[in-house]
This record gives C-alpha cells, structure tokens and sequence, in this order.
C-alpha cells in the first residue's frame, strides 16, 4: 500500500466551476522524495492544499486522496484537524504567513506536540518544553531556550524557516509537502535550510512532496519527478529518466531553460551539494 494515493482528483472554484485540477493522480511511498514541478498557476500549491484539506470552503473536491489507506476527501475539519501536524505536515513557502506573529515561536511549537501529545507517536513521556527544545536543536537553531523565547519578527527568515521544519517535524510525520520552501531566501540560506531539510527528512524516514518551479531544486532533494501543466499531470518519472530524456513537449521546455546537468537515469543531481563544499 502507498502512504499517500491520490487518484482522478479534480478541483474547481466558484458557481463557474473553474477547475485548477484536473484528474490528477500520484502515489507516494514510504520515505519517497517526489518533486511536483511547473510554472506558477499550474496547480502545484492546489493539489498541496487538497491533500492537507486546506482548500477555500467555494472549492469542489471530486475523486480520491487516501492517506495510509485512510480517505480524506470526506473527513470534517475537525477529522482532518487531527491529522495535520500529526501524520502530515507542511512547510509554507513564506514562513510569516505561517506564524502567527503574537505568540513565541516556542510557544506555537508546543501547541503542535500538546494537541497531539495523547497519540502513538508519543511514548516516551517527554513533556511539551523538552521536545520543543530538540525540535528546535535538530534544525541548527544555536540557544534554543533563547529562540524559543523569541517572536517571528524578532528573527532572520533563514531561522524562522527553520522553526517551520522543526514545527512540520516534531512530531514525526509519515509526510511532508514542502511548498516553495526556500523561495524566500538567499542561495546561500536557500543551500543550508535544503540540507537541513533533507536530513531531517532522513532522520525520521518521513515522505516528502517537494513542490518548486525550479528543477535543479527538485533534483537535488528528489529522486522521482511528477510535472503538472494546467492541473494536469503530464510526465512522471525517476528524475534522471525525467530530466536526461522529457517525453512531453512543456517537460523538454522546462528542461532546456533550467541550469541543471546531465545525471544518470535514477541517479539525484548534485547541485545543491556544492554549496557545502
């Protein structure tokens, strides 16, 4: 069984029923790495939304996103509400808007594991301040007594994106979207915060679904590549065979305007790893 099977999912909006999805399918395995790639308006951020059920109350949602087997098209938000944060999680793109600037980040860390606390994920009796403060510690956040004490603006943006990966992973998910995660950073920042990302992910085995307009992003996190055009998913693949050798025409269009080099069928790119050298 996948972890994640999303199946003939469409989405529209409105009494027009404009549609930002268009039967799009995808599965995901455990501790797969899948990057979700196309231009802006393309319906990464849609299918995003959908599979945390996070979508506007004018959206109509028709086929099938199961997670571990579990439907979640027709869960309540209170259902759904007890699924985010504890089986899935997410890291926004601009990490303000996903803050609530009024309350310390330690504080809004501790909210996640508390509204969680009673589940099977957590059984080593660890209270709330302890795993707030390693969470905080796996992500480089040096004096983490003191970021925690800290409010959003009060930090960098390359920190508060960090405290986003320790909120999407302190209570050990088994998936993980990534939306445009360093879109608003520095490449130097960018760099650091794509490896942290990738080794946390690593340490606890989650999946992740990388969303990004930028293929060398993809390929050096990811080793399967989905492309989606106009909510529609045009090309699916192992990222070497997708990259070396596109069979759609938008593909091959994306390829030839990306800075990425060649790479072996099945192999990751190395670019993002020639940051830390």
């Amino acid at each position: 069984m996948s972890l994640l099977e999303i199946s003939d999912l469409s989405v529209d909006f409105g009494r027009h029923h404009k549609q930002v999805l268009d039967q799009v399918s995808l599965d995901i395995e455990p501790g797969q790495r899948l990057g979700l790639v196309g231009a802006s308006g393309s319906g990464k951020t849609m299918l995003a939304l959908a599979v945390m059920g996070l979508l506007p109350d004018n959206a109509h949602t028709h086929g099938s996103i199961k997670l571990q087997g579990r439907e979640l098209v027709e869960l309540t938000d209170k259902q759904m509400s007890a699924i985010r944060g504890r089986d899935m999680s997410m890291v926004f793109q601009e990490p303000m808007t996903a803050l609530d600037p009024t309350m310390k980040v330690g504080r809004q860390v501790a909210e996640l594991v508390t509204l969680h606390r009673d589940t099977a994920r957590d059984r080593d009796g660890s209270g709330p301040r302890v795993k707030v403060g390693e969470a905080l510690d796996r992500v480089g956040l040096g004096e983490a007594s003191k970021v925690a004490k800290a409010y959003p603006h009060e930090l960098s943006g390359g920190q508060r994106q960090r405290v986003i990966i320790a909120m999407a992973l302190v209570n050990n998910p088994a998936l993980v979207i990534c939306d445009e995660p360093t879109t608003a950073l520095d490449a130097t920042v960018q760099a650091k915060v794509l490896d942290l990302l990738d080794r946390q992910l690593a340490a606890v085995n989650a999946a992740c679904l990388f969303i990004s307009h930028d293929l060398g992003l993809v390929a050096s996190i990811c080793t399967d590549v989905a492309v989606i055009h106009r909510g529609r998913i045009v090309e699916q693949g192992r990222a070497g065979d997708v990259l070396n050798n596109p069979q759609h025409p938008y593909t091959a269009g994306l390829v030839a305007t990306a800075d990425i080099d060649a790479v072996a069928p099945g192999q990751r790119l190395p670019v993002i790893e020639d940051f830390y050298k």
